[in-house]
């Protein structure tokens, strides 16, 4: 019985091809052949496209960077350890923006040492739950935690001195 079935689905298959064969156009580069022809090539058209709007994006990217440099040019020297842990987030100078636009971490010049120093230890103990904060200070001991805050402390003083100048 199975045989029998079987048999039957593979002839009615076979049927449904020969049937497709002979009565589509499409498949044999026909008129309907050349409008799948024309739609493949729109693709093609659209995928140079998006390949140029990537390379304007990368270049885009290329001359921000550039932007973020010369802006940081001006800002006073700060620590290695503030570039790397702090600044992308809050800013070269602490001021919470970068070529004018706001930044994830908040404003930190203005603040006193003592204080960014509790929220440092609240961030890595757990108390204030920040996960990009906890993981960047996580291997920190408390001194580099002081040293870290003692620079933001004295950022205020550092901008009015370049400012001075």
């Amino acid at each position: 019985m199975k045989n029998i079935i079987v048999g039957l689905l593979t002839v009615v298959i076979f049927g449904l091809m020969a049937f497709t064969a002979m009565g589509g156009r499409a498949y044999q580069g026909g008129q309907h052949g050349k409008i799948i022809q024309n739609i493949g090539q729109t693709k093609v058209k659209q995928a140079v496209t998006t390949q140029e709007k990537d390379d304007r994006k990368k270049e885009q990217d290329q001359i921000n960077t550039l932007k973020e440099k010369a802006g940081s040019a001006g800002a006073f020297k700060v620590s290695h350890k503030y570039k790397s842990k702090c600044s992308s987030c809050h800013g070269v100078n602490g001021s919470g923006f970068q070529n004018g636009k706001p930044m994830m971490g908040p404003k930190l010049i203005g603040q006193n040492a003592e204080t960014v120093f509790k929220k440092l230890l609240d961030f890595k103990a757990g108390r204030k739950e920040n996960l990009v904060m906890k993981g960047l200070l996580i291997k920190l001991n408390k001194e580099e935690l002081k040293e870290l805050a003692d620079e933001i402390g004295e950022f205020q003083a550092r901008q009015k001195a370049l400012q001075n100048k």
